[in-house]
């Protein structure tokens, strides 16, 4: 089984004017890093003209579709029946994007098939040893 989820969505860019803009996002879930999730932009829908992607909790944006969670650079909250709606907080300003609920739990489910929630930390390397080495160089 691959260590890689990755799933596509549409997003929709939440601005001032009446007509929100459809973009390309890409949700991903590495059992590598089992605790985040990561949602990329394309270039074209960054004010820098580069790739931009937010790591966050995979709980965050589990808890979020159901209820308003965060406090810090991402929120998500429901947004009416069909669509969750994303906070991402920076220096610039804030972003806000919506994306079908029905798509955030498609990938929950997917993300639960592979590290069923709590069962994440039996994916963690806690290999110290190396881990130590690694931070210290080789010391002989």
């Amino acid at each position: 089984m691959s260590s890689l989820i990755e799933q596509s969505v549409q997003a929709r860019m939440v601005a001032s004017v009446p007509r929100m803009a459809t973009l390309p996002a890409t949700l991903r879930y590495d059992r590598e890093n089992p605790f985040a999730v990561r949602m990329a932009f394309p270039a074209r829908a960054t004010l820098e003209g580069s790739d931009v992607s937010w790591e966050f909790s995979r709980d965050l944006l589990a808890r979020g579709v159901d209820a308003p969670a965060g406090v810090g650079d991402v929120r998500v909250r429901p947004f009416g029946r069909e669509r969750t709606a994303l906070e991402f907080h920076a220096a610039e300003g804030i972003a806000m994007v919506h994306v079908r609920t029905s798509e955030l739990r498609r990938f929950l489910k997917r993300v639960e098939e592979s590290v069923p929630l709590g069962d994440e930390y039996r994916f963690l390397d806690l290999d110290l040893d190396r881990g130590l080495e690694q931070l210290l160089g080789d010391s002989h």
